[in-house]
């Protein structure tokens, strides 16, 4: 069960802490926890005499602290705030003893900022990932109109299946007769709905220079998710 104290740094939090560690060797029992690391860490220096349970308790602390990480300044986080410590947090890892129940000492149980901060960059880029993966594909028929009907219209299939982009592939195809011996070419393609736009594609690529010597118009037949 954590315990909290406020204004350690102050008599009032000082007299109140004394308080309630009289008759008591430890914030949270007979042995030093993280609750101990966390108010000593609050705690700037021994107050001395004026508060006896306090000193003691500190004192206590202290002998422990330096028992775990001899020639050492352990800090311990308190509050969003650490207190100063010479070793990295890496190099004090080391030292931690094995085997520790959730009682004992934990000094690196709380994240930094950095440790936030690459956790959410990490979720980031997994949502991103799933996202691109589920991405959609799209079944397009399109009807590929020429000018007339002396359009050859096998230099106009190819044309058209020289637009290559990112996400496109096209598929089977064949001539449809309009009347007046015109003859439309049908084309099926399939895309990667976030990669391809289809407007864009008849209205950049499919109806403009060079492709537009053999291609009227061109519309959308049919659309189907896949």
């Amino acid at each position: 069960m954590a315990v909290t104290f406020t204004d350690l740094h102050t008599e009032s939090g000082l007299k109140s802490l004394d308080e309630f560690l009289s008759g008591k060797s430890y914030i949270s029992g007979d042995k030093l926890t993280r609750d101990d690391i966390k108010v000593y860490a609050a705690v700037l220096a021994n107050p001395g005499e004026s508060f006896p349970n306090v000193s003691q308790w500190y004192e206590s602390v202290s002998s422990q602290l330096s028992a775990s990480f001899p020639g050492k300044a352990v800090g311990a986080r308190v509050g969003g705030q650490a207190a100063a410590s010479e070793a990295s947090p890496a190099e004090d890892k080391k030292a931690e003893p094995e085997g520790d129940d959730d009682d004992d000492l934990d000094l690196f149980g709380d994240e930094t900022e950095e440790e936030k901060a690459a956790a959410a960059e990490r979720e980031a880029s997994v949502k991103a990932s799933a996202k691109k993966k589920e991405s959609g594909k799209s079944s397009v028929l399109l009807d590929v109109k020429p000018w007339d009907d002396e359009t050859d219209m096998k230099k106009l299939e190819e044309a058209v299946r020289s637009v290559e982009l990112p996400g496109l592939l096209w598929g089977a195809s064949k001539l449809v007769p309009v009347g007046y011996g015109i003859k439309k070419l049908q084309i099926m393609m399939t895309i990667v709905d976030d990669l391809v736009s289809v407007d864009s594609l008849i209205e950049e690529r499919l109806t403009v220079e060079p492709i537009n010597e053999y291609v009227q118009s061109c519309d959308i037949a049919a659309f189907n998710k896949i």
